[in-house]
């Protein structure tokens, strides 16, 4: 118990000092640390650490290389991406041209520990930046040409997640596990009250069959909203506004082989995402998700681990075409002009690459300390949409890739 408390008190401290967890499939992160994301954000099934067991799988503590007895990960991910955008409107005498946003690097902290309270029931506790997204286009144009006023985008939303997990095995081929999960959701719209921090509670349920060399793994994640209260004036009325940001319900699926025990393993993960159930996603029309990833491990030695991964997931942001900008629209109950409307879902939030390719390595110093690194390739893509605005050709474009590295130590004991 003494252990758990430390390493509780641990994430709460890492978490604190976390930034932006820019994402990549909508805006959640493919994985959590350097062994899940290095095989392409694999784990419903076979997780092979404690982190990526409570990210993925609650059920999982009861299977995997940390059983039977306890491990701890400490994790970080220096996260990279690389957004342009293109805003144009002939009645405001608005061209940007292409400008690249200067939220360019995150660090993002992990750290996860897995225990056992009895030989059927495992004790799981992490802490994770888990989605996110943002730009920072400040002083690089004027959205309205025809003001003084340099009107600055500028968007930085950040989840953080602390889960507690129980997991218990009801028989030696299937278990079961739950997890809490405590949302702490930061948005930053630019505004004069700067940033708003809002909190939100929701759950993980899961289960693990295993037979023999093939695991099978189903899992369910609850929505959680957070409001975010203040922080910005959407309908132009001098006041701050709330916005309601909803972290969507999603099911997923793996199935893993291990064709030579303890040498190779492969496992397929699908996942759904239902963004265009929940509050704020829907807001701004996107549709739901697909997630599909493959993900291998090869151990030519005992001690050496090498890794690789592919993960695909349509881009959940549809795009609008034949929009007269002047016309006003509604979120969550404030009016908008629709142009502004159209370049904050299509600049602001740009949570458009589809393609993932990732690849690691990890190594057993000894018998309880071993190091992980992964890295992750983002493949670019673009979002265009063209419109009006006063009856005059008007346009909003992006594009966006993403690199990570990814560094973790995993302790045994």
């Amino acid at each position: 118990m003494k252990k758990i408390l430390l390493v509780s008190l641990a994430v709460v401290f890492v978490l604190s000092l976390a930034g932006l967890s820019s994402a990549t499939n909508g805006d959640n992160l493919i994985g959590v640390g350097p062994i899940a994301r290095s095989m392409g954000g694999v784990g419903i099934a076979a997780p092979q650490d404690a982190l990526s067991a409570v990210f993925a799988n609650p059920a999982a503590l009861c299977f995997g290389p940390y059983c039977p007895g306890s491990e701890v990960n400490v994790d970080a991910t220096m996260f990279m991406p690389n957004a342009h955008t293109k805003i144009t409107a002939d009645a405001a005498m608005l061209n940007t041209g292409w400008k690249r946003s200067d939220s360019d690097m995150y660090i993002i902290p992990a750290i996860a520990i897995s225990t056992p309270i009895t030989d059927k029931l495992r004790f799981g506790f992490a802490g994770y930046g888990v989605s996110g997204l943002g730009v920072d286009y400040k002083h690089k144009f004027d959205l309205n040409g025809m003001t003084a006023n340099d009107e600055d985008m500028y968007t930085d939303l950040s989840i953080m997640k602390i889960a507690p997990n129980i997991a218990y095995m009801i028989t030696p081929n299937l278990s079961v596990g739950a997890s809490l999960h405590i949302d702490m959701g930061v948005l930053d719209l630019n505004y004069r009250e700067g940033s708003s921090t809002g909190w939100a509670l929701g759950g993980q349920i899961g289960a693990i069959y295993k037979n023999g060399p093939v695991s099978l793994g189903v899992v369910y994640v609850t929505p959680q909203k957070v409001k975010h209260k203040g922080v910005f004036d959407f309908d132009g009325n001098g006041s701050a506004d709330t916005l309601a940001l909803e972290s969507p319900q999603s099911v997923g699926f793996g199935i893993a082989v291990e064709p030579v025990q303890n040498v190779l393993l492969i496992e397929v993960d699908a996942k759904w995402i239902n963004w265009s159930d929940a509050i704020g996603y829907r807001d701004f029309d996107w549709r739901d998700q697909w997630v599909f990833a493959i993900g291998t491990q090869y151990k030519p030695i005992p001690k050496l681990a090498l890794r690789a991964g592919f993960n695909y997931g349509r881009n959940p942001v549809r795009d609008h075409d034949g929009w007269e900008g002047s016309n006003m629209t509604s979120v969550q109950g404030k009016t908008m002009p629709v142009f502004n409307y159209e370049v904050f879902r299509i600049s602001g939030f740009p949570a458009i690459v589809q393609r993932h390719l990732t690849a690691g390595i990890g190594y057993e110093i000894t018998k309880n300390v071993s190091v992980n690194i992964g890295y992750m390739h983002a493949f670019k893509e673009e979002i265009n949409e063209s419109g009006t605005y006063f009856g005059a050709p008007a346009s909003a474009s992006s594009t966006l890739k993403e690199d990570s590295v990814e560094f973790g130590l995993t302790y045994r004991f």
